[in-house]
């Protein structure tokens, strides 16, 4: 059974398939600041930037990566900030440069970063100071990524009121300090410079975006998006969750990532909407914010639904603007979604989405909602659940793979046709997208995720690779055999753990503790094992494999038991 455009439950009034605009998505900034050149674009703690302004500064530093970087069509320009004007900016300069943004989680350490900057073959990257020196050592006159020659240092307090009474980290107040480095712009020198770019020349099929998704390799791998791609999932969102000119979002979930990207920028700039940006989540910043800014949706993980509804004086903050609020990653616990209820009188939405799919493929409708559902296929998109190994289609109700098609489905993986052509299976000449997630179908046509074929936890909606941190751990000099399986946790959902064979020498020398604090100089904080145990060995395959398989089914199983007691 697979879903149809009849599907039972379609959200009234809205057509199953989208004509989308045969335009770049640059071009959606350009109709907005047209449209509403004063209204506002974006809040950072209190300072508005309107959509004239957002447009002046896209273009000047449009022209800056023109000029001094030699940015042309189809180059690579990494991406590598928190959540901020500047992100916003960044991302739509390089596409009308006719760039091809590759975006970066700014939690990633040189040794993590490295593997982008030389498989993407970027000319620049545009960051944020407080993480410059986590790429500097990979600029080409360093001895690392030949292409990478330029790099635009900024500063979030550039982008600050002249005061709030709001709680501001310390990395966003610090002021602007020159790196000194050969390398380096600052922010502020590169519009001054006013540069004005050359035409507009990319369209509809040209690249736009490159997030990178990982696997079992542990080697991050490049989704190829087109203009054409990433605008069908923001027009979608904007039908899906009925957005207006007149909607402020909340944007507190990353912006590098496909869901933040689209939901939280260029969903908003599509509608000429307002986004209130925080660069982490900080659950009483986030109440004022949406009582002082009347944010009406609110695109996110479930853990910050929990968070922000345990606030212990959430009584006296006016929330009552909220209109929509949606989000997946991880189960929403259903006595929070009837918190939710009592208080904004609204369900919490839940979606599917991957980043080969630049975010949502699949959406529960806004008028009937179901708990812990991935929903049924959005506007243009179809998918089945098949067999993953006879790729035959199974009947309602059991277990299979998830496939799909639709135009929000990515061209292929960066420089690697092999894994492009095991990630397509094509059905009566149709190419079908394989997503690797286990799910069912219920009876009204709703998918259930059950399990991953693919090797992946998920820490508050963070996807962590397990090959990737233990190729990471493997670089400890005590370490001779590390093997990384997932734990239920109450807040993030999953978490990390490690099961190590310490080396001989290194018996009773290292504690636990040792191994995650050096983890944390290693690799991002939501990669970092929050559980080492020291095993005297891994079980392993006739082939010399280790069964990480073996070891997941034995903690569930603990944990399971040890729930029952």
């Amino acid at each position: 059974m697979s879903a149809s455009p009849l599907h039972p439950f379609w959200p009234k009034n809205l057509p199953f398939d989208l004509e989308l605009p045969e335009t770049s998505l640059y071009y959606n900034l350009e109709v907005a600041a047209t449209r509403y050149p004063d209204k506002t674009a974006t809040v950072f703690y209190d300072a508005v930037l309107n959509y004239r302004t957002l447009r002046e500064q896209v273009d000047a530093l449009a022209g800056w990566l023109e000029s001094h970087c030699g940015v042309g069509r189809g180059d690579r320009v990494m991406l590598f900030m928190q959540n901020s004007p500047q992100f916003i900016i960044a991302y739509y300069a390089i596409l009308r440069a006719n760039g091809f943004v590759v975006p970066v989680n700014p939690m990633l350490k040189t040794e993590e970063l490295r593997h982008y900057a030389e498989d993407s073959g970027a000319k620049a990257v545009l960051c944020a100071q407080d993480v410059f020196a986590q790429i500097e050592p990979l600029m080409a006159g360093n001895g690392g990524a030949p292409a990478l020659q330029h790099a635009l240092i900024a500063a979030y307090s550039d982008y600050l009121p002249v005061a709030t009474e709001l709680s501001v980290p310390d990395f966003v107040r610090a002021p602007a300090v020159d790196p000194l480095s050969p390398y380096a712009t600052l922010w502020s020198e590169a519009l001054a410079q006013g540069r004005v770019p050359g035409p507009h020349l990319v369209g509809p099929d040209d690249w736009c975006v490159m997030p990178y998704t990982s696997g079992t390799t542990g080697k991050p791998k490049g989704c190829i998006h087109t203009h054409r791609s990433v605008m069908h999932t923001a027009v979608a969102q904007a039908l899906w969750g009925f957005g207006t000119p007149n909607t402020v979002m909340l944007g507190v979930v990353p912006l590098f990532h496909v869901t933040g990207m689209q939901a939280c920028m260029n969903m908003v700039l599509f509608l000429g909407a307002s986004v209130v940006l925080l660069p982490r989540w900080d659950r009483a910043v986030a109440a004022a914010m949406i009582e002082r800014y009347r944010v009406t949706s609110w695109t996110n993980v479930p853990t910050m639904v929990v968070d922000l509804l345990a606030l212990p004086d959430i009584d006296r903050y006016d929330l009552s603007s909220m209109r929509r609020v949606s989000g997946g990653g991880a189960a929403m616990p259903e006595a929070v979604a009837q918190k939710m209820r009592d208080m904004w009188g609204i369900d919490f939405i839940e979606g599917y989405g991957l980043s080969e799919t630049i975010a949502p493929s699949h959406s529960n409708p806004p008028d009937r909602p179901k708990k812990q559902c991935l929903g049924i296929p959005i506007f243009s998109t179809y998918s089945k659940i098949i067999n993953p190994d006879t790729l035959v289609e199974v009947p309602q109700g059991e277990t299979g793979e998830i496939i799909t098609r639709g135009p929000q489905v990515f061209l292929g993986y960066w420089n690697d046709p092999e894994k492009t052509a095991a990630a397509f299976i094509e059905i009566k000449g149709q190419r079908w997208f394989r997503t690797g997630d286990l799910a069912r179908l219920d009876e009204d046509g709703y998918f259930f995720l059950v399990d991953r074929l693919k090797r992946m936890i998920n820490a508050s909606g963070f996807k962590v690779w397990p090959a990737e941190v233990e190729s990471m751990l493997y670089r400890h000099p005590a370490i001779q055999e590390a093997c990384v399986i997932s734990v239920q946790d109450e807040y993030r959902g999953e978490t990390v753990k490690a099961l190590i064979v310490l080396r001989p020498q290194f018996k009773d020398q290292v504690q636990p503790e040792e191994i995650i604090n050096w983890s944390r100089e290693s690799m991002a904080a939501y990669k970092v094992p929050r559980i080492v145990e020291f095993v005297e060995l891994l079980p392993k395959s006739g082939t010399g494999k280790i069964m990480w398989r073996h070891l997941q089914e034995q903690e569930a199983a603990r944990r399971l038991s040890t729930s029952t007691i």
